[in-house]
């Protein structure tokens, strides 16, 4: 029996034998992408490669450019490495070698080796796992997916001492599991995988600090592994966050989940916001320490970081030791509507440093820095224009600005003040738990998840609005925040050990109501499934000046 399959990507309908396998087909178009398919979007699913094809439908292939298929590649690469890394210790008669994944640094994922016994880890080992990779991704070897019930699977990975993956199973509340397996090591991985270890074809390891970095392709140039250049500054806050989290005894989503179940997710609560409040105190501790000199607190990053929160917190923190902090808010310098520069699509690009009138910011700096007092403008989100309401500041000998805003570390925004008056603030949400050793959950989940919420409660926007927004966002991150982020002074992380629990109560809700048939439900149905790990909790018990609560309601700072 024929079936017509239309192509999205060239608007092509072709005709294959039903059965055939999705593979087969990409294989024949492979040319046609820069990147290697691994995913296709099936009359508006997202599908594995292996599958076959059993009725006409129209196909979209995601190679790993697409950010689903990067993700995937991402994914893959970390069974790929896990499984090496077993063979090359299995070698040495070392079989209870425990690998873990914990963040990602500057397209690199950073792994832990425990249980290394008398092979501690070495750039000798690193090259022999290295060869292995390759030698695995020369056999073409195939990835394959198995369903077993969720109680199989429990007993699958507790023979297998896995006890991270049975604490993360015991919670599921689905009846099947699915398990891939690699050359005959068994993985439970969160997300779709590539078809065979032959599409694994750029990445490198390389000895870091303590563990190894698995460094891999950017997604705009996916055949070249990118340069291993990690942000020091970045990583040793990921690192500190890290430490926190075992600290708290708490690095999984399993393990959140069983903290709840005890009923101990307050004492979590108050642990978490104690840790984040005693880092604000340092951090005052440092501006305070040369206050002669600093009399500006430029606090950037991404969307959804807690800027706001962070920069109330701050002041406080200020107060308390006797200093008298005013806050601002670079948007308030906006230029005005009609003047904001336009992107690619002619749309208004609020992104861009262009759409600050730079020149009034600095000329208003330079009079507070010389003690004079100056009118700071509001802008009129709804009119699009800079008003003037009598809002007077002046900075005395206790005086000091906290500026916050995303383009604070860029030194365009304040070319004017001198070097030495600037105290830089880089903070960001960078989550610290995985949801098992071998799965990680990237901080921009949680920073979009944050959005979602916050969108929602405060702006009236719908999910589905966030979720098609937040490619433009992410773009406009990587051009003007992150290339400035090592020129901070300080590092912030504003990730809450607990939040998906709270989140999950908000953002379930808002994420079920996006419809089916438009294109953000694929993003939407990522989200939910991985909120369905986790147990989740009210937010009744969360302090009223916590960072989350910019997000979720009822904070103390906002009027």
């Amino acid at each position: 029996m024929e079936l017509k399959i239309r192509l999205i990507h060239n608007d092509e309908t072709v005709v294959v034998e039903k059965g055939t396998k999705l593979i087969q087909l990409a294989k024949k178009f492979q040319e046609d992408f820069k990147g290697v398919i691994v995913l296709a979007i099936v009359d508006g699913k997202l599908k594995e490669i292996n599958g076959r094809l059993k009725k006409d439908c129209a196909i979209e292939f995601l190679d790993t450019t697409n950010k689903d298929g990067y993700r995937t590649y991402q994914r893959s690469l970390t069974l790929l490495f896990i499984k090496a890394t077993r063979d090359v210790y299995k070698s040495y008669g070392n079989e209870e070698i425990d690998i873990r994944v914990h963040f990602t640094i500057n397209r690199g994922l950073y792994f832990e080796f425990l249980n290394t016994k008398d092979k501690p880890i070495n750039q000798g080992i690193i090259n022999l796992i290295e060869e292995r990779m390759k030698r695995l991704t020369a056999l073409d070897l195939k990835i394959k997916k198995t369903t077993e019930t969720t109680s199989k699977a429990i007993r699958i990975f507790e023979e297998q001492g896995m006890y991270d993956k049975v604490r993360l199973l015991n919670f599921r509340s689905v009846s099947n599991t699915n398990i891939y397996e690699l050359d005959g090591y068994y993985d439970y991985y969160y997300g779709y995988m590539v078809p065979t270890t032959g599409c694994l074809d750029s990445f490198e390891l390389n000895l870091y600090n303590e563990g190894v970095m698995l460094q891999y392709a950017d997604r705009t140039n996916p055949h070249e592994v990118a340069a291993f250049n990690p942000d020091k500054k970045l990583f040793e806050t990921q690192n500190e966050t890290a430490k926190w989290a075992n600290l708290m005894g708490v690095t999984t989503i399993g393990e959140l989940n069983e903290l709840i179940a005890r009923g101990e997710i307050n004492d979590l609560m108050l642990v978490a916001e104690a840790l984040m409040e005693k880092k604000i105190a340092m951090i005052a501790d440092q501006i305070i320490s040369d206050i002669d000199k600093k009399k500006f607190v430029f606090i950037a990053g991404p969307s959804s970081s807690g800027k706001t929160t962070f920069a109330h917190r701050l002041a406080v923190q200020l107060k308390a030791q006797g200093m008298k902090p005013k806050t601002i808010s670079v948007d308030n310098y906006f230029v005005n509507r009609d003047d904001t520069p336009l992107d690619e699509n002619g749309d208004y690009n609020f992104e861009t440093i262009d759409a600050i009138d730079i020149k009034s910011f600095n000329q208003d700096m330079l009079k507070l820095l010389s003690g004079e007092e100056v009118d700071i403008p509001v802008f009129n989100f709804v009119t699009g224009l800079r008003e003037y309401k009598n809002n007077f500041i002046r900075l005395d000998s206790k005086g000091v600005l906290v500026v916050e805003g995303i383009h604070g570390l860029n030194n365009k925004l304040s070319y004017e003040l001198p070097e030495e008056s600037k105290f830089k603030i880089y903070i960001s949400a960078l989550t610290q738990l995985n949801l098992d050793y071998h799965n990680r959950i990237p901080s921009t989940d949680g920073r979009l998840l944050r959005r979602i919420v916050r969108d929602y409660q405060y702006r009236g926007a719908t999910a589905k609005k966030t979720i098609s927004m937040w490619p433009s966002v992410r773009r406009g991150e990587e051009i003007y925040i992150f290339p400035y982020q090592e020129e901070a002074d300080v590092m912030f992380n504003s990730a809450l050990i607990y939040e998906f629990a709270v989140l999950k109560q908000y953002a379930d809700p808002l994420l079920y109501s996006i419809d089916k048939n438009c294109k953000e439900y694929i993003e939407a149905k990522r989200l939910i499934k991985f909120l369905d790990y986790i147990l989740g909790v009210t937010s009744e018990h969360i302090p009223g000046n916590s960072l989350l609560r910019e997000f979720v309601g009822g904070s103390c700072f906002r009027s």
